[in-house]
């Protein structure tokens, strides 16, 4: 049963474990809807977010077989925030070694929004011939000038006090770098400075992700372990190593071709600031087997009522397929 606003409601998960894959991680997942039906994979975003039973809504149980991913170092993956062999690389690698151990031949659809997206482009990207199509939202690739425009990132503009809030929660003489300054507290020995860093870091990233304001969005910060997984995650990732790739390598032309056998459906809040959404336009020209829908009164959260509902209806019709 769906509606526009809730999608679909999904009985507990069938099956979930963790899968070893190399010397330090184990990843943990769930599988949820029909045992023999079209495989998804939802890829969650962060980097150092993770899933839950809510992310299943946007697909027919009827119809799929639905797969939840912790990535490494995140949520019920072990062991916890560990940095260690954690590179889009090896995320990339596991996905394909999850398809492989429970007997998927392809994936019928990978599904990513915001750090999801750029993570399912690369998987895309890097095993091609596993994917049969490819639902991006709050596309991210990663570059430079959709981190930081003059060192502060574009949510800044439309959020001053809250982001002056972030940067003063710095010491003055240390803000010369205070993406190297939250660093340094977010990988602190002291467990108590590194979530109090965290906490900060989250209630700017989390606050502005909705075109109306949300409190909710927030509570995730009340979980000490997520919300410093999520942090220390975002750090290690995205500020401190560039997403492990070269500045717009997705859209590299050799890198696209590789995937222009592969349906491709972008669904885009108009008034992202987390992505902008000139991303998602710069993929969409890039790739000739894809289409872009434009969700008018939409930020970048993908619970928000218009993006939900193209989510549901682009997944329905994928199915078809």
């Amino acid at each position: 049963m769906t509606s526009p606003v809730t999608g679909y409601t999904h009985e507990p998960a069938y099956d979930s474990g963790h899968l070893k894959v190399g010397s330090i991680h184990e990843i943990y997942y769930e599988q949820y809807g029909k045992k023999d039906g079209l495989p998804v994979i939802y890829l969650h975003g962060g980097p150092g977010g993770s899933t839950s039973p809510s992310n299943t809504v946007f697909f027919d149980p009827s119809a799929y077989r639905v797969i939840l991913l912790d990535q490494r170092g995140a949520g019920k993956s072990r062991p916890r925030h560990e940095l260690r062999e954690n590179t889009t690389q090896f995320l990339s690698n596991d996905i394909e070694s999850l398809r492989k151990h429970l007997g998927i031949a392809r994936w019928h659809m990978v599904f990513g929004g915001s750090w999801g997206s750029t993570l399912g482009l690369f998987y895309a990207q890097s095993h091609p011939t596993s994917v049969r199509s490819l639902v991006l939202r709050g596309v991210f690739l990663v570059r430079r000038d959709e981190l930081l425009v003059n060192n502060a990132p574009t949510a800044a503009l439309f959020y001053p006090q809250e982001w002056d809030a972030f940067v003063n929660y710095i010491p003055e003489d240390e803000r010369g770098d205070i993406w190297d300054a939250y660093h340094r507290r977010l990988t602190s020995e002291d467990r108590e400075t590194a979530v109090a860093a965290a906490n900060v870091w989250n209630f700017w990233d989390l606050g502005v992700g909705n075109l109306l304001p949300n409190k909710e969005a927030v509570a995730k910060v009340k979980d000490p372990d997520w919300s410093l997984t999520h942090a220390l995650f975002e750090s290690h990732y995205l500020y401190q190593n560039a997403g492990f790739m070269e500045d717009g390598e997705l859209l590299f032309p050799e890198n696209m071709r590789k995937i222009r056998n592969i349906l491709g459906v972008i669904v885009q809040g108009r008034y992202d600031l987390v992505c902008p959404p000139k991303t998602a336009s710069d993929v969409h020209k890039a790739w000739p087997n894809s289409s872009l829908h434009w969700v008018d009164d939409a930020g970048h959260a993908p619970t928000e009522p218009g993006t939900l509902a193209k989510l549901v209806q682009v997944c329905d019709d994928i199915a078809k397929l």
